[in-house]
């Protein structure tokens, strides 16, 4: 996790411009049909504060994270919301959230990190939450452009998924980078439910 937060707080500034107006409004639409109106999202991982400025727009309470202090001080200057300085590994909430969006985000967590984070997001989350994820498609680690990815398949993400049992997968799908110059790489989008048997006793 180091490597890669050291990784955007050298590179925030080109990061922040690179992905501010990257319009991803079809996955925000998608991932809203299960959050009830004015619910409470986490932005998870935010970077640029660009998704958590567009669901306080419309309407829904925001709490966001980023491990990067660097990202946090931009998204803070120019959208002036709250954000956090935290990791994944940190976070510690009961049933606080109705949505939690972590759009190319928990990618960079390690795999043999990935469980413990995947039962914290369970936790924070109200029976019938629901998470939103993406990810690379592949398998496993690899180290790319200074920073570690773990990547999943649709079939290795379900097999991981059978370890938490509070999650259920409720839509996955492909779709291609909106980024210019980028529209040849793929995502793998998910879309979790928390199962309303476990809760907090």
């Amino acid at each position: 996790m180091k490597k890669n937060i050291d990784h955007y707080n050298q590179n925030a500034r080109n990061f922040f411009e690179g992905t501010i107006k990257v319009d991803v409004s079809h996955l925000r639409e998608w991932f809203l049909q299960y959050v009830p109106d004015g619910g409470t999202i986490l932005d998870a991982g935010c970077g640029s504060g660009r998704d958590s400025l567009a669901f306080a727009g419309a309407g829904y309470r925001v709490e966001a994270f980023d491990a990067s202090c660097e990202l946090v001080k931009l998204a803070r200057q120019h959208y002036k919301i709250p954000v956090e300085v935290k990791t994944f590994q940190e976070l510690d909430e009961n049933e606080r959230y109705d949505g939690i969006w972590a759009c190319a985000s928990l990618l960079h967590v390690p795999m043999n990190e990935m469980q413990d984070v995947f039962e914290r997001l369970a936790k924070s989350l109200k029976p019938e939450g629901v998470m939103y994820a993406s990810f690379k498609p592949g398998e496993g680690e690899r180290q790319h452009n200074g920073r570690i990815f773990t990547d999943f398949t649709f079939n290795s993400f379900s097999t991981f998924l059978e370890n938490i049992p509070e999650f259920r997968l409720l839509e996955h799908w492909i779709t291609n980078d909106v980024r210019p110059g980028r529209e040849d790489e793929q995502w793998l989008s998910v879309i979790v439910g928390k199962d309303s048997a476990h809760t907090i006793e």
